[in-house]
């Protein structure tokens, strides 16, 4: 059964973009229609230019803000605010993933390469407010994104995960190499598995996956 696999995890943490919300939401469209406006603005470039710039980044920094910094050297607080004032009508409450991650015992985190506050918003706009104990975005890993193995240590250092009794849920495969080199269990969370050996798990369905590892409580 898959729960013995995770009889030993105390924390769960998840991912938010296309995690928490279905990709088909397409929320990050609009995130992203933002981000080339912003890298427009601040460095005079064209659209295509910026677009190609913003892939670019994101491909060989892990965030299109870390290649802004990097680079550019950018105000990430601004940045961060103004690419994710987005409006949430594409998402809703959805009352079985609420029931399905409620259950989970232990310690429960949300930790994004966003910002904690559009994370919470999204939190919010999908029901989920209440059910997590903490809510980490890129700015409490000193703006170094996932999948940098020391911008995990850093969140999880902050928070007091132990990564060998944590699961991790990303629906970014490349995301996921770092916690299972720290002993974490992986799930993938995507329409499509993509085979690796730092992937324990895959699912294309968040709560379904979720609801078979509830366990009674301890008599």
């Amino acid at each position: 059964m898959v729960a013995q696999q995770f009889h030993h995890v105390d924390t769960w943490v998840f991912d938010l973009d296309n995690t928490l919300y279905p990709p088909s939401a397409r929320l990050f469209d609009l995130i992203e229609a933002r981000m080339t406006a912003w890298v427009m603005g601040a460095l005079g470039v064209e659209q295509a230019e910026a677009d190609r710039l913003r892939r670019d980044y994101w491909l060989r920094y892990g965030t299109t803000l870390a290649g802004l910094m990097a680079e550019h050297r950018v105000d990430a607080d601004a940045y961060l605010a103004d690419v994710h004032d987005i409006a949430l009508d594409r998402i809703a409450p959805d009352p079985a993933l609420t029931t399905a991650i409620g259950a989970l015992p232990g310690r429960r985190i949300v930790y994004t390469n966003g910002s904690a506050g559009y994370a919470e918003r999204v939190i919010a706009a999908r029901g989920l407010t209440g059910l997590f104990d903490a809510v980490y975005g890129v700015e409490h890993a000193g703006f170094r994104p996932k999948p940098e193995r020391g911008a995990f240590e850093a969140v999880f250092a902050r928070d007091g995960v132990t990564p060998g009794r944590a699961a991790m849920f990303e629906d970014d495969a490349r995301n996921l190499a770092a916690p299972h080199a720290m002993g974490m269990r992986t799930i993938h969370v995507a329409p499509a598995p993509e085979p690796a050996p730092h992937i324990h798990h895959h699912t294309d369905d968040l709560a379904g996956f979720l609801t078979q590892l509830s366990r009674p409580p301890r008599r």
